[in-house]
């Protein structure tokens, strides 16, 4: 029956072709001589069919590399809970295949499921790794999970290939040499780089056949990034990681094939995904027969690993280049959805950061260990909620909790290890005496890099320069960057004034705010009407008004997707705009600071979003990404233009002219688009329905900020304001145990110090070497010298990958040394104390 079934689908698939005529005709004999009164009919059938599938190709017939696969969600249509008996159930029926089928191979990705297997099924696990050790089960992707492209942090993706890698080469002695990505709803333009960065060169995924407008043009082609760094890349050609090694498939595959002349060769991955299987006798039984048929393409069992080898092998001098990012025209409204679970992933990220580098700081100061096993806990909930159905809210409710649940219990262990690290670094003295008679000015903790000129609130210090309404002071510091260190206050210090002027009608005030930095103007909505920039603060001259328009708008959009409801957010949804202008009271000024916003949300398919009209005119819109930035235009000009009518940004986004720009800044929001050439929208909250009914609803806090400039982003701050509003300074009550200076600094402004932390083999060696990463932000080259404390001496100094593998020695000049940079270059550094 097999061989009838195939038989049939071929004379389908290749209907109008002589090799489909003869499938066709050979069934049909085949039906002929099956009587049941001639026992010997069947043979004399299957010798026919048999006749027909050796009948084989040309030496030039295109090769499918066919891949035992099964793409296993840690969460979607169910919990983490559910997954972890997904795996043990299908790698158990995949070891149970093997012995039976012992020529095909099993590529498995995830790390995070092999060590769910390995601490609830150790039986299992065992034959997993003897698996692996024969080179049958074959782990690939290199990462924790096959997490989002887009949302998480350039440092979290590192960690995603830093713990997979590790666990890898820790279990089974492998180190990935694929990326394996294959169902995430779009990739950063940094993605090359970390890649290579962590010991990989090559990347596999499918998804973005899914673009809705425009077909993608290659198949097999190299994918340059943001830096320059290109890594050879395969999409597959049948559209699909769980295809079932049908007649269909195979013909799509070769019919889809774009890069048709430049190479012959493609991955095919067969085994039931996303809830679990895998592969299945019969697809092993098809794959059999069609291994070499006349009229199809050759098909072979493949691994990974031998397919890029293929490919390096014979055609990458023909290849093509795509540079810059994997946009997916599709599931764009995975960038708001689960508002409530990506504050979560900003909070942890951020808080991971500071952790890292006050653990450092203590670990170098001999005050107590590196809290490996706490960073580690934490890092391994952060990763796995970073999964492409979690963090972008495409999960029923259930796995939605659990996320949740997961991260609230990461930002408290968090919590807590910040207090014990900011009580290790602290002296039994306070920074005040009894009796409030002030004698030290208050403790700043600065985990960013660069220093800082920022309000923060205060008790007990001379330097209280304003109070609000409640009596909380307030006073504006500077803290040099990374460090731990008593704060300087600020000389001049010009505090915002405010006043208020009634309208001639008598239907309200308008607030007009301003200070040596800014002046702005209000209405009683709340919307900003005027925003300027101080040109010269001694004459108190401004810049023009950069607003064409009411901003802070909040607009509401109608949200009614055509596919996929939490995933998608369709173009017509801009015909629905809708100005929400409506207030219960007139605007007041209640506190200073980034503007907070508080939403209670209880709609039905509605997107929030919040504008910015701008009188500016660019052909591009500047965005934020992972370890640098990108551009996207603001006109739509063909239809890859007009089909990013919704994008993903990290943590700002600038329009800018060659005089002046205006940035929106975010502590918790990724969506954000560009409409009417010149108006920024920051979208904040959507209302799907399916798979989690309860998707956003409920109360929100987020925070944004709006920030007018001169000049250009890497000139005007945009950058490091960005940074400061998703990491605060922290104020301490004691005087610090270490010395006041930093312990890392770096002389160009465009090379940011992004980590802090200790080596990977310090766990073992208890060396005191130190990692730090650092990256060029401004989009240019340059020689950058980094420096450390001369409170602390510097040994040695080497650059290393991503796995913290030297690879080269670096000249040390008392306690600096000097690293070339490119546009955009990612750099590991490990110091030796």
């Amino acid at each position: 029956m097999r061989d009838l079934q195939l038989l049939h689908d071929i004379a389908k698939e290749l209907k109008d072709e002589e090799r489909g005529f003869t499938a066709l005709y050979v069934a049909n004999e085949i039906i002929n001589l099956l009587q049941l009164e001639d026992a010997d009919a069947s043979n004399r059938a299957l010798s026919l069919s048999s006749q027909f599938f050796a009948e084989g190709n040309g030496a030039g017939q295109h090769v499918i590399h066919a891949v035992g696969h099964c793409h296993m969600d840690c969460a979607w249509l169910w919990p983490y809970d559910e997954t972890k008996r997904k795996c043990s159930r299908s790698w158990s029926a995949t070891l149970e295949l093997m012995d039976r089928y012992p020529e095909w191979t099993f590529a498995c990705s995830s790390a995070q499921q092999y060590k769910w297997v390995q601490t609830l099924y150790p039986g299992l696990f065992q034959r997993i790794k003897q698996s692996v050790a024969s080179g049958r089960f074959i782990p690939v992707g290199g990462s924790w999970v096959e997490m989002d492209g887009y949302l998480p942090s350039g440092e979290s993706m590192c960690r995603q290939m830093l713990f997979g890698q590790k666990y890898f080469i820790e279990n089974f002695g492998i180190q990935c040499t694929e990326f394996w990505l294959p169902d995430t709803f779009g990739y950063s333009a940094q993605l090359p780089q970390i890649i290579q960065h962590f010991g990989m060169t090559r990347f596999f995924t499918q998804k973005i056949s899914w673009n809705l407008f425009n077909k993608f043009p290659h198949h097999t082609f190299f994918w340059k990034g943001l830096d320059g760094s290109k890594v050879l890349s395969h999409f597959a050609p049948g559209d699909s990681y769980h295809m079932e090694a049908k007649v269909g498939e195979f013909v799509k595959t070769i019919r889809n094939f774009e890069d048709k002349g430049r190479s012959c060769k493609s991955i095919f991955l067969f085994g039931h995904g996303d809830g679990g299987q895998g592969p299945t006798e019969d697809m092993l039984e098809n794959l059999k027969r069609l291994k070499d048929v006349n009229g199809l393409p050759r098909v072979k069992l493949s691994t990974p690993g031998e397919f890029f080898s293929s490919i390096e092998q014979t055609d990458l001098q023909n290849l093509c280049t795509w540079s810059g990012e994997l946009y997916l025209e599709m599931h764009n409204g995975t960038y708001t959805t689960q508002s409530k679970i990506k504050w979560y992933n900003r909070r942890c990220e951020s808080l991971l950061h500071t952790l890292e580098f006050l653990g450092t700081l203590c670990y170098v100061s001999n005050l107590r260990e590196y809290p490996f096993k706490e960073l580690d806990a934490i890092w391994e909930s952060v990763l796995l909620n970073q999964f492409h159905d979690v963090l972008p809210g495409s999960s029923v409710e259930i796995a939605n909790i659990d996320a949740r649940k997961i991260y609230f219990q990461a930002l408290s262990s968090g919590t807590t290890l910040l207090t014990d690290l900011l009580h290790t670094l602290s002296t039994e003295n306070s920074a005040h005496e009894v009796g409030n008679a002030p004698t030290h000015l208050p403790t700043v903790v600065n985990s960013l890099g660069w220093s800082r000129t920022e309000v923060v609130a205060v008790e007990h210090t001379p330097c209280v320069e304003q109070k609000d309404s409640e009596g909380n002071s307030y006073c504006l510091v500077t803290v040099c960057g990374y460090s731990v260190s008593p704060c300087t206050p600020c000389i001049e210090y010009h505090p915002v004034t405010v006043r208020q002027t009634s309208f001639a009608d008598g239907s309200g005030e308008t607030i007009i705010m301003s200070n040596n930095k800014v002046y702005a103007e209000i209405d009683r909505a709340g919307c900003l009407t005027v925003l300027k920039y101080v040109l010269d603060p001694i004459s108190q001259t401004y810049s023009r008004n950069l607003l064409s328009g009411n901003a802070n708008q909040f607009t509401l959009y109608d949200d009614i997707p055509l596919f996929w409801d939490a995933w998608d957010v369709m173009d017509y949804h801009q015909e629905t705009r809708r100005c929400l202008t409506e207030v219960l009271t007139s605007a007041i000024v209640k506190e200073e600071g980034p503007l907070r916003c508080s939403v209670e949300w209880n709609e039905n398919r509605k997107f929030l979003k919040v504008e910015f009209p701008l009188d500016i005119v660019s052909d591009h819109v500047t965005y934020e990404s992972q370890f640098g930035h990108i551009r996207r235009p603001t006109h739509r000009n063909t239809s890859w233009d007009s089909a990013k009518y919704e994008v993903c940004c990290q943590k700002w986004m600038d329009l800018s002219d060659y005089s002046s720009g205006v940035a929106i800044l975010n502590d918790c929001k990724y969506g954000c688009s560009v409409t009417q050439y010149s108006t920024l929208s920051l979208s904040l909250l959507r209302a799907p329905k399916s798979p989690d009914p309860t998707a956003d609803m409920g109360s929100h806090q987020f925070t944004y900020a709006i920030l007018p400039h001169g000049g250009s982003i890497q000139d005007s701050g945009v950058i490091q304001s960005a940074a400061a509003l998703n990491t605060p300074l922290i104020v301490m009550d004691e005087v610090p145990k270490v010395a006041a200076s930093s312990l890392f600094t770096t002389d160009q402004p465009s090379v940011v110090i992004d980590t802090v932390k200790l080596s990977e083999d310090s766990r073992e060696t208890g060396s005191r070497c130190v990692i730090i990463r650092c990256y060029e932000s401004f989009g240019g080259s340059c020689e950058a010298t980094l420096s450390l404390s001369p409170n602390y001496t510097m040994s040695s100094a080497k650059e290393c990958n991503g796995l913290e593998r030297e690879v080269e020695d670096l000249k040390i000049k008392q306690h600096s040394f000097t690293a070339s940079f490119g546009p955009f270059k990612v750099k590991t550094f490990k110091i030796l104390f």
